[in-house]
């Protein structure tokens, strides 16, 4: 028996979790995929918003600028990477000037600070590759960049480490409601738990409609994004936004806390909620539209295009909170983008409710350190070498592109829920994510996991299921 149980390790379920590792509780968190952040958390715009773009009286208006001033605090604890680099809207027609002032009055409601409305001139000295049209800005300088998938595993490891336990592999195929407790059927046996936090992302309609007659819809939406090469990573310093008008919302341009530069994401509601390709339509789409913000895109440093899904309510707004025939059971659904900024804020949200119903005493053997992988990319020689001198495999490089090495890799192997999958080593050392997108080392990264995991190469997948890399041998051969 578990007092509360999580569905899903997106970036919301890892916070809750690590939220309630500082109570003396018995928590559990279920997931379907074989490692943490394998949905919207791992593809989005990796956005810290200011916080001035939701209405007032909405949650999500009034948790992104809580959650906002709560990264750079919960960063250091963590160790993951978070620059609060700013953020400008642009206007590109005298006219539309009036909403920028609208947005500004917004966020000043939602407790933004130092909003400021900026004229042509001072925006492009600011930014000097913007695009001749713009006539004036917003500038919120709270504004951030994050990495979510690097957060999230930061997240879920520190409540390992203070006693949350992680059940992988594990798909929630029905919900039965007893009188003191719920009863969670799964493909790997029951689990039994007081209290059940449904953060299942662009799934968590179908838990909710498990156990409550008070359906909600996820539909999910679609974004496109354009990843560019470093080498053109320093082209802005700010996220870059466009005032929404009645031809559309547009699209973001921004660099990455890695120094990429990013492209997109443009918007399709969809069906599929596994459908995350990509389409020549709509990578033309998000480059037209940025083309508005960009005197001109290096469309010759493409190195991949990607998809994620937006778990996006009919209601639109975040649903946080127990359906009125559903009691100990808690939603936390609709989270789409401010998500990712307001996850810190909806995850004490979400603890207080718990708090409030099983009135857990405080754990105080809580410690909210979490050391990351060392990156030998930005290290100074001499640190290089210390390094080194401990664990000589620290001194191989595996991945080029990125300067990752072997070390590295069989870190994020050994951690606290380690990587077990191709995919798992490249979300915690960004090995395979440069230029060559993995075509140079993957051999390698396979190889080094097959022998620190004790199985077969032909048994390590891209992300679990049948994502097999290999599919055979042909006598001693691999295939």
């Amino acid at each position: 028996m578990f007092d509360v149980t999580i569905i899903g390790t997106g970036v919301i379920g890892c916070s809750i979790a690590r939220e309630l590792s500082k109570y003396k509780l018995k928590t559990c968190v279920v997931e379907k995929n074989l490692d943490l952040a394998n949905g919207t958390s791992k593809a989005n715009s990796a956005i810290v918003h200011a916080g001035f773009d939701a209405k007032p009286e909405s949650l999500k208006g009034k948790l992104n600028a809580k959650g906002n001033a709560m990264f750079d605090k919960l960063s250091e604890e963590l160790d993951f990477p978070f620059s609060r680099i700013g953020s400008l809207v642009l206007c590109f027609d005298k006219k539309d000037i009036d909403g920028l002032y609208e947005l500004k009055e917004k966020g000043e409601k939602n407790g933004v600070p130092n909003l400021e409305i900026l004229d042509g001139k001072k925006v492009r000295e600011m930014e000097p590759n913007l695009s001749e049209e713009v006539v004036g800005a917003l500038y919120a300088p709270t504004g951030g960049i994050v990495c979510p998938y690097e957060m999230t595993i930061a997240l879920a490891e520190n409540a390992f480490t203070n006693g949350v336990e992680f059940k992988f592999e594990t798909e929630v195929k029905g919900i039965e409601k007893g009188e003191e407790k719920y009863i969670l059927r799964t493909n790997k046996g029951d689990i039994e738990t007081k209290l059940v936090i449904n953060a299942a992302g662009v799934f968590s309609d179908e838990i909710n409609n498990m156990v409550s007659k008070d359906k909600i819809e996820i539909i999910p939406r679609k974004g496109e994004y354009c990843l560019f090469d470093k080498a053109v990573g320093s082209m802005f310093s700010r996220t870059i936004f466009q005032l929404p008008t009645k031809l559309g919302k547009g699209v973001l341009v921004t660099p990455t806390v890695d120094g990429n530069l990013l492209i997109g994401p443009n918007a399709e509601d969809i069906d599929d909620k596994q459908d995350l390709t990509t389409t020549s339509e709509g990578i033309d789409e998000i480059i037209a539209k940025a083309s508005l913000s960009v005197k001109q895109i290096p469309m010759r440093q493409v190195i991949t295009s990607f998809a994620g899904l937006r778990a996006r309510s009919t209601k639109n707004d975040f649903i946080i909170g127990e359906p009125e025939d559903a009691k100990n059971f808690v939603n936390v659904a609709g989270i789409e983008s401010p998500g990712l900024s307001s996850a810190p804020a909806i995850a004490e949200m979400v603890s207080d409710i718990v708090v409030c119903k099983l009135n857990p005493n405080k754990n105080d053997e809580f410690n909210p350190i979490r050391k990351g992988i060392p990156k030998f990319r930005e290290m100074n020689n001499d640190e290089r070498r210390e390094l080194i001198a401990k664990d000589s495999r620290y001194g191989k490089i595996v991945c080029r592109c990125e300067t990752v090495t072997e070390g590295e890799i069989i870190n994020s192997i050994k951690r606290p829920l380690g990587a077990t999958t191709l995919d798992g080593v490249k979300k915690r050392t960004r090995a395979g994510m440069g230029r060559c997108q993995s075509g140079f080392c993957s051999t390698k990264i396979v190889e080094v996991l097959s022998k620190e995991l004790g199985v077969n190469n032909i048994d390590i997948t891209k992300f679990g299921g049948k994502s097999n890399l290999l599919v055979g041998r042909d006598k001693d051969n691999i295939k």
